[in-house]
Parts: structure tokens; C-alpha cells; sequence
């Protein structure tokens, strides 16, 4: 029908998949597709003949993400940007649709999101083959990871600063227990992970942040399993297992994770250098296991998008490369 269309030509149509459906999970699944076209409309004109077009195949509007006979949103045109009370483009959450970054990539992986500034197969990468929605009814915690020396803190920090909202520390150096298991008493180390485990779980607990209040932590939650599996013993892990498990289930979620990612040897380094005493028995070795658990982790992420940072191309003390990130930031949480 578009095809048919004046002014009009369809240069490009991506596969039809089928996906289970975001927001009501009591329903069929949606198929799903991105086409090209090349027009002289104006963008205004085009939405017209579009919203027209599903009309004339039987569409009714009974509200948000429910069944629907036909759907055509305009997602990009061109490299313009509209912000009209009935049409934004580009659509304000596009970057969060694996099925509409999937067809998009298909037909033009390298074509550049005109706001987020970044081409549409690394915002496919970020979701993992998932698909997300933006909600203020939740707290936006933004979670730094990595391992050990990658720079965690010193981010977590100027993000916090950046988008002046609450920061939220890993409590290193109040934990009595961490010195000694570094020193080897390895019969303090489920002491030193519930610790942790604790501290974590009041500061990201679901009555302590605000629905909509932005937090940035320089750790992710899900990493206690990383360190736990790594320091304790069987029959420690077995039991600090049924104690994570209730203080897990108050913990919001991140909505967005950034990944920083370097060599463990340039993380080793640093953590010399910074001289925090009870870290300098940190051996190499260790700083790859969890680097792989890592790895591991965010290779099966569903949970939010991810952005993945190399800190060999990425300097958050630098104003450019700064600015660069609060503005994806700004796209994968409720502001």
C-alpha cells in the first residue's frame, strides 16, 4: 500500500519476526519489520499517510501496547528531528526495541541514530536481543562495573556529579573483614561477603531509593556472586547463597549498566598505584578469573541495556568524552 503510495517508493524491506509482546504479557505475539522509503513528503506528511494507511486496514487505538490489527511508526527520517505535540522522531524509544534495531540492521547496520549519535547495530549490541521500556515508576539506578582497578569509582563519580543525583558507593573501607581475607584468613571471607552483601542490598533497596530517583553506583549487585563463588569455600557459598537469596528479591534493578572493560595487567597497575594496602596481595591471576566471570555475566544480560566502555578509548576526565556519555545516559533512563 505504501508502494502504491504518491510520492512514495518502498527501496528496502527487513524479515518479519515474530516477538512476544512488551508491557501486557496476557496476549498473542506481534510480527515485526522495518521498511525503506525514499520520499519528497515532508516528515508531518508522511506520519499523515501512515496514521491514513491504518485506518484503511481496520486500525482502532484502545490503548498503549495492546492488540493492534496494524502499527506503522516512523521510526528516523533521515538525520532530522521533530518534536511536534503528535510526532517525534526519531521514536523516543527505538533504541530500546531489539526487533526494531534488528530490522533496522538488516537494512543499514551502520546508519547513525541522529540524538544518541551512534549507529543502530552498537544500540542492538547494548540490548542483547532484548527488549525494554523506559519506567518512572521504578528507581533509575545506573550501575558501573567491572573488575577491580578498571576505573569504577572514579566514573561512578563524575556521572553522579554530571547528572547531580544520588551516588552510591561500594563500603571498601568500612569493612573490617576485607584487609584480612586479602591477607589470606580465608575463614573470614563469608564475614567480609555478607558485609558486602548487606550494605549493598539496604543502599539499593526498593524503600530506600525513590520511585524515579536516579542513582549511580560504582558496583553492580549481581557481581556478589562473581566474588562469592571466587572466595569462599563450598560449604561458605552454600550458606551465604540462602541468605543472598532474600536480600536479592528487595534490590531494584539497574536500568542501564556500563561495562568498563581493560587489560587486567593495566588494572593491576593501577591498583599498585593507587596503594590501598590490603589490596596489594591482588594477584594477576585472580584479576582474570574475574574478568572471565564477567565477561560470562554480561553474555547472558537480560535484565537492562549495556554499554561497554573501553577504557583505552574512553577517559571520563575528559569534558568531551564526559559529555558523550551523560547524553546516552540520558537516553536509557526515565528523566
Amino acid at each position: 500500500m505504501l508502494a502504491d503510495t504518491e510520492h512514495i517508493q518502498v527501496s528496502g524491506v527487513s524479515d518479519l519476526i515474530e516477538t512476544p509482546p512488551l508491557g501486557h504479557f496476557d496476549q498473542p505475539k506481534f510480527i515485526n519489520g522495518v521498511a525503506e522509503l525514499k520520499t519528497t513528503l515532508s516528515a508531518e506528511d508522511l506520519y499523515k499517510t501512515l496514521v491514513e494507511v491504518e485506518k484503511r486496514l481496520g486500525r482502532e487505538r484502545h490503548g498503549k501496547w495492546l492488540p493492534r490489527t496494524i502499527d506503522l511508526d516512523l521510526l528516523l527520517f533521515g538525520a532530522e528531528v521533530v518534536n511536534l505535540p503528535y510526532l517525534t522522531i526519531p521514536h523516543p524509544q527505538m533504541h530500546l526495541r531489539w526487533f526494531v534495531l534488528k530490522g533496522l540492521c538488516q537494512l543499514n547496520p551502520d546508519l547513525l541514530h541522529p540524538t544518541i549519535k551512534v549507529r543502530v547495530s552498537e544500540l542492538a549490541a547494548r540490548l542483547n536481543e532484548s527488549d525494554f521500556a523506559l519506567n518512572l515508576n521504578v528507581p533509575q539506578v545506573i550501575s558501573v562495573a567491572g573488575v577491580i582497578g578498571v576505573g569504577k569509582t572514579t566514573l561512578a563519580k563524575a556521572l553522579a556529579e554530571q547528572l547531580e543525583c544520588k551516588l552510591l558507593l561500594e563500603p571498601y573501607d568500612t569493612n573490617p573483614f576485607l584487609p584480612e581475607v586479602y591477607a589470606g584468613k580465608k575463614e573470614l571471607a563469608l564475614d567480609c561477603q555478607l558485609y558486602f552483601l548487606t550494605s549493598r542490598a539496604e543502599q539499593l533497596n526498593h524503600r530506600t531509593l525513590r520511585q524515579g530517583q536516579i542513582a549511580v553506583s560504582d558496583y553492580i549487585f549481581d557481581q556478589e556472586r562473581i566474588y562469592a563463588s571466587r572466595l569462599l569455600n563450598g560449604q561458605q557459598l552454600d550458606l551465604y547463597d540462602q541468605i543472598h537469596r532474600p536480600f536479592s528479591a528487595q534490590v531494584a534493578p539497574p536500568g542501564l549498566v556500563i561495562y568498563l572493560q581493560d587489560s587486567v595487567q593495566k588494572c593491576l597497575e593501577r591498583i599498585h598505584e593507587r596503594n590501598r594496602p590490603y589490596e596489594q596481595k591482588i594477584e594477576l591471576k585472580f584479576l582474570e578469573g574475574l574478568d572471565s566471570d564477567y565477561q560470562h555475566l554480561f553474555a547472558g544480560w537480560k535484565v537492562c541495556p549495556v554499554i561497554r566502555l573501553s577504557i583505552s578509548q574512553f577517559n571520563c576526565r575528559r569534558k568531551a568524552d564526559a559529555q558523550w556519555l551523560v547524553n546516552q545516559v540520558k537516553h536509557y533512563i526515565a528523566v
